[in-house]
């Protein structure tokens, strides 16, 4: 899907192929083989890196796990994995625990993505305001008749807290970015371990929403049109519009190293970010942060 060549303000982080690499690796780490750990948005994405990768390059071993930005937070800070998957920034606290273990963490973006809102096909509803999407995930609006929908309650799905999705969902969608905000998630919200787990609810639930990185997207289910506030457009999640920063809920997909790469992790990283490495971003729906 979209696919957006503007890195957000501040982003623009070691993505020059022809860096020369060098930092320190993961304890014990066999010179070819690579643990890569975090973000459930990506896990599909770095698989497909993956496998390329090891067919280009067979003595290597790349192993790519999921299970949230979270979970590849700790694992690189317990030095068990070579490269953490991120779908959020580091918060400063996590890089001065970082700096606490003797490293300075290096975030790459590798790709974009724009978060798609996401409904039962049934559901008449084709479009919301970010007000909308706000009130309906906090709770303040609990029935889908309130934004011109059906007479239906509403179920909010969300992934769970270890998801640096849920995290900028929460930052970006229902806090605005304002940091004195203290919104969270409606107390009825179901938590869901992944992002395949919200598809499926919402392809077979007529009353669900619920969000997840445009590589999810299917035929299953609806994705609506969203708006910055009333007086915008409403935009749907595509590589175009995301692109173009049309699209308002869109955020980088990072991976973060243990220090400046060396080795085969900077040789991971290279292909990544090649013109090979980019043609997969595409193919896989999301969105390359280099043009080839």
């Amino acid at each position: 899907m979209a696919h957006k060549n503007r890195i957000f303000s501040g982003m623009a982080l070691c993505l020059a192929l022809g860096l020369a690499f060098s930092g320190c690796g993961r304890q014990g780490q066999k010179a070819d083989s690579l643990q890569i750990k975090g973000s459930d948005t990506m896990v599909n994405l770095g698989q497909a890196w993956a496998e390329a990768f090891m067919q280009a390059d067979p003595k290597a071993s790349v192993a790519v796990t999921g299970g949230g930005s979270g979970t590849g937070i700790a694992a690189m800070l317990s030095n068990t994995c070579d490269i953490a998957e991120l779908s959020r920034e580091l918060k400063p606290e996590e890089i001065a625990m970082a700096k606490q273990k003797g490293f300075e963490p290096k975030q790459i973006v590798v790709a974009l993505d724009g978060l798609a809102v996401v409904v039962h096909p049934a559901n008449p509803l084709s479009q919301l305001t970010q007000d909308q999407l706000a009130a309906i995930f906090s709770g303040s609006v609990s029935n889908w008749k309130e934004v011109g929908g059906s007479d239906l309650p509403i179920v909010v799905l969300s992934r769970e807290v270890n998801s640096g999705t849920h995290v900028y969902f929460k930052e970006h969608v229902l806090r605005r970015n304002r940091k004195e905000s203290q919104v969270e998630f409606a107390p009825t919200a179901l938590m869901l371990p992944s992002s395949q787990a919200i598809a499926d609810e919402v392809a077979q639930n007529s009353g669900a929403i619920g969000y997840f990185g445009m590589g999810y997207i299917s035929v299953k289910e609806k994705t609506l049109a969203i708006a910055k506030d009333a007086d915008s457009p409403y935009v749907q999640p595509t590589i175009e519009n995301v692109v173009s920063q049309a699209y308002p809920i869109s955020r980088p997909l990072l991976m973060v190293t243990r220090g400046q790469p060396t080795g085969l992790v900077a040789r991971f990283i290279d292909f990544v970010l090649s013109p090979e490495g980019q043609k997969i971003v595409v193919k896989i729906d999301f969105v390359p942060v280099k043009s080839n």
